[in-house]
């Protein structure tokens, strides 16, 4: 598969491509199928895909989660409709700076502020070249 960024070549399956990270496929928001980047419309449901596309659907981990998404789909019943409330899956990151408290010891307090921010930004970019938002940093929690 071609990318629609880069236009480099893909092998087939791949989700995200080698050479940019750009999306290789877009998710129906409606119905969870996976469609090819330049589809205008789901070819399973005809919902329009947006620019930014919805992460797919994985249903294997949707059931070994045990979470009952059917409410929050389009079809579900009137009363769970409306109600301002959203169930989603998704994905959380955790990660720890091992040895940080060794490393800023040793620094002044601008040097690790420095370079805090440089690893924040980096974290930010990374995650949002794959479709994900930063809910918050926080220390030693």
């Amino acid at each position: 598969m071609d990318c629609p960024s880069c236009g480099s070549s893909n092998d087939a399956g791949r989700k995200f491509c080698a050479a940019c990270g750009a999306r290789l496929l877009v998710a129906c928001a409606s119905c969870g199928t996976v469609n090819s980047p330049g589809a205008r419309f789901c070819g399973e449901c005809g919902a329009g895909l947006s620019a930014a596309p919805a992460p797919a659907r994985d249903e294997r981990l949707i059931a070994a989660s045990g979470v009952d998404v059917s409410r929050s789909t389009p079809g579900a019943p009137a009363a769970n409709r409306g109600s301002g409330a959203e169930r989603r899956l998704v994905s959380v990151l955790f990660a720890d700076l091992v040895g940080f408290t060794a490393i800023a010891d040793d620094r002044d307090p601008e040097a690790v502020r420095e370079l805090l921010t440089r690893y924040f930004d980096l974290c930010r970019e990374v995650i949002a070249r794959y479709g994900g938002s930063v809910e918050k940093f926080i220390g030693d929690a």
